[in-house]
């Protein structure tokens, strides 16, 4: 049992709750499916399970008393062992530290030996190095040839005889001019340039063979030669040869010079004076030439020179960039001067080439428009001459009605295009980015500024003020003998809104960011604000004449088609011939002004043509006011007059003008007047419209009444004549 116990104990998880269960029912007793539960037996079951598991419980506490003695005695064991370790260590310690005493003592002895045996051996050398200078030197003292080393010789040989030939070399030249040194020191210098051409050709050769290691060692003993420079030279041409015969060398000087970067600092002494005079050759030889032909071969088209010399420097410029991690000469703009010392005299040239190239460009844009147009430029005139025989010629043609000015509309034709502009403003936006590249950071806002004037010269002086010159001259006069004329002039100021609009996103994109910060900036703000002016102060004079067109067609109308039986008729059978009740004149009128209310709102937006509309309903009150002051009116032709001044105010409101609608709406009030009877005129002039205006008017509208005397209405108004 005591087995059984200890199997469910050590189960995982232990529950005790299931272990009393189990307990409990193996003392039920199960027969033939019916359980028989026996108090007595399941208590006695539990007291001899306590009694087991208390007896287990002992058993296992001696256990763990064994175990912990055993796991003492262990611990206690192996903490000698660590006290046994710790005195060794110490010995240890002590016999390194008395060991390193005795090694630096034997190396302080070493070193003063061998400065002892350093001491004795120099001047040895020395002098072993000097008997065989003397030897040698002796033997060019000698007559006959000296031969260092021949064709046979090995390298080490030929180095060696470097070695000796450049020392004598340098004593050759303490010697004096004595004859009897001169033989000797011409054999010197002469062997000297032997074995000097000798390295060198050793040096290509190695080069060649991609020795590096030899190069190394001829570049080293070179490097006490005269003629080292020639070494540097030999490799720069030997590096370079068969490289840049493609037609775009800046895409093989980046991997070449990469290449050669690393080969430089493994062989050379002074590698960064190798590496600046290797790219100053790149610069200065491969590159140069390949632009001087380059732009010779496009001098003849300025805009491919100009195209070719802004690609060109670019190209140069992110070559320098990429160059720059090489840490080239000793100052960093050392590749910018290079850059500049290529392209200088392209340079000081540019912005002469760029203003004729823009010159040209615009004028032939323009000639090309003109001649879409079948249209000759011509010489316009423009200003208070010109205003002053306007108006004589449209005074004596009204007077004497007769036509003597010759207005030519062009058939319409406004002379301007979008499109014309948006070539000449995209073509001012290449100039302003090869400007931008091409110009020296002091002459970049001057060089800017050239090219804004030239835009402005042709794009406003010679394009859009020739449009407007054209435009005002061709705002028709009314003639009392022909038919109202269509105004064009409205074309010709929505289009020159749009150009002026493109041209000062043009300036604001391209132009402003090369002035700013410059004394051109307020230059260039002037120039462009007098040029605008004069634009807007022409647009002012031709919406003025094109106004005074419409109202003066306007006024022709009303004069030619208004008949004083409009609106005093004899019977009503003349009215009953209009069914409308409103006036062939008025109607006239009405249609005339909506067309070109129309062709207004189709040119014109925003606060240009709110104010437009407000001044042409005005003046067109104005006509009209002063056109119905010329007739007398009954009642049946009042009746008339108000239809007509109903077609009015709804002409006008397609004005949107609020100070228009409210003229014409106290102009109908004011037709009130004519229709009412005598003694409600203090009522109706009393009313909202009427209540502000001086009495004077009213007392004059009134008088054109037909029954104004025979009704004697005098003595109803005395409170106005008062």
């Amino acid at each position: 049992m005591m087995q059984q116990y200890m199997k469910e104990l050590e189960q995982e998880p232990f529950d005790p709750q299931e272990f009393v269960e189990r307990l409990a029912w193996r003392t039920i007793d199960t027969d033939n499916g019916a359980s028989n539960f026996e108090p007595s037996l399941m208590f006695e079951t539990f007291l001899q399970a306590i009694k087991d598991l208390q007896l287990l419980q002992d058993r296992q506490r001696k256990k763990c008393d064994k175990l912990e003695v055993i796991c003492q005695e262990e611990e206690n064991s192996h903490w000698q062992d660590i006290a046994q370790f710790q005195d060794k260590n110490k010995t240890a310690v002590t016999l390194f530290h008395d060991l390193d005493e005795k090694i630096n003592f034997v190396a302080t002895k070493v070193i003063h030996l061998g400065d002892q045996l350093e001491n004795i051996n120099i001047p040895r050398s020395r002098a072993v190095e000097a008997q065989k200078l003397m030897t040698y030197f002796a033997e060019f003292l000698a007559d006959g040839p000296v031969e260092l080393f021949n064709k046979d010789s090995t390298d080490e040989e030929l180095f060696e005889a470097a070695d000796v030939i450049q020392k004598l070399h340098v004593i050759a030249q303490e010697l004096s001019d004595a004859p009897r040194f001169m033989e000797a020191k011409k054999k010197i210098s002469n062997k000297y340039d032997e074995i000097e051409r000798t390295l060198i050709e050793k040096f290509i050769q190695a080069h060649r063979m991609e020795d590096v290691n030899l190069m190394r060692e001829i570049a080293a003993i070179l490097s006490n030669f005269k003629s080292y420079g020639e070494c540097v030279n030999a490799y720069i041409e030997e590096s370079q040869m068969g490289t840049f015969v493609g037609k775009d060398i800046f895409r093989d000087a980046l991997p070449l010079t990469e290449k050669n970067f690393a080969l430089i600092q493994e062989v050379f002494i002074a590698p960064e004076q190798v590496m600046s005079k290797f790219v100053l050759n790149v610069y200065k030889c491969k590159l140069q030439n390949y632009i001087e032909t380059t732009l010779a071969a496009s001098k003849t088209d300025t805009e491919k020179y100009l195209t070719n010399l802004n690609d060109l420097y670019t190209k140069t410029v992110q070559l320098s960039t990429e160059l720059g991690k090489f840490k080239l000469g000793s100052e960093d703009s050392y590749l910018s001067k290079l850059t500049h010392t290529v392209f200088q005299q392209y340079l000081d040239s540019y912005i002469s080439k760029e203003k004729q190239w823009m010159t040209d460009k615009c004028g032939r844009i323009l000639q090309k428009f003109y001649d879409s147009k079948a249209h000759q430029k011509k010489q316009v005139s423009s200003g208070g001459l010109q205003e002053i025989r306007r108006e004589m010629q449209a005074l004596v043609g009204t007077r004497a009605n007769i036509n003597i000015a010759q207005i030519e509309d062009y058939g319409g034709e406004t002379f301007l295009s979008e499109e014309v502009s948006i070539t000449i403003l995209e073509e001012a936006k290449t100039a302003f980015s090869r400007c931008q590249v091409l110009s020296r950071p002091s002459e970049l806002a001057n060089n800017a500024f050239q090219v804004v004037e030239v835009l402005l010269d042709y794009l406003i002086n010679n394009f859009v003020n020739y449009a407007l010159e054209i435009g005002l001259q061709a705002v028709p006069i009314p003639e009392t003998k022909s038919q109202p004329q269509e105004i064009h002039f409205f074309k010709v100021t929505r289009q020159t809104n749009m150009i002026v609009y493109l041209i000062e996103k043009n300036f604001a994109d391209f132009a402003l960011p090369l002035l700013t910060s410059s004394t051109k900036h307020g230059e260039f703000l002037l120039k462009k604000k007098m040029s605008l002016q004069a634009l807007e102060q022409k647009l002012e004079n031709g919406i003025d004449r094109s106004l005074n067109a419409i109202i003066g067609w306007v006024k022709m109308i009303l004069q030619n088609e208004q008949k004083k039986s409009d609106y005093k008729p004899e019977s009503d059978l003349e009215l009953g011939l209009n069914p409308n009740l409103s006036s062939q004149a008025c109607l006239k009128v009405v249609k005339y002004m909506t067309s070109n209310v129309a062709h207004i709102n189709e040119c014109l937006d925003g606060g240009n043509r709110e104010c437009v509309m407000t001044e042409l309903g005005i003046r067109f009150h104005r006509v009209v006011y002063e056109h119905l002051q010329t007739f007398q009116y009954n009642s049946t032709g009042a009746m008339c007059l108000i239809c007509d001044i109903n077609e009015y105010r709804k002409c006008v409101r397609e004005l949107k003008s609020n100070l228009v609608n409210t003229l014409f709406d106290t102009l109908h009030s004011l037709c009130n007047l004519l229709l009412v009877k005598p003694e409600n005129l203090d009522q109706v002039r009393s009313g909202e419209h009427l209540a502000a205006l001086d009495s004077s008017i009213l007392l004059n509208f009134i008088q054109l009444r037909s029954d104004y005397k025979s009704q004697k209405i005098a003595s109803f108004l005395r409170g106005i004549t008062a």
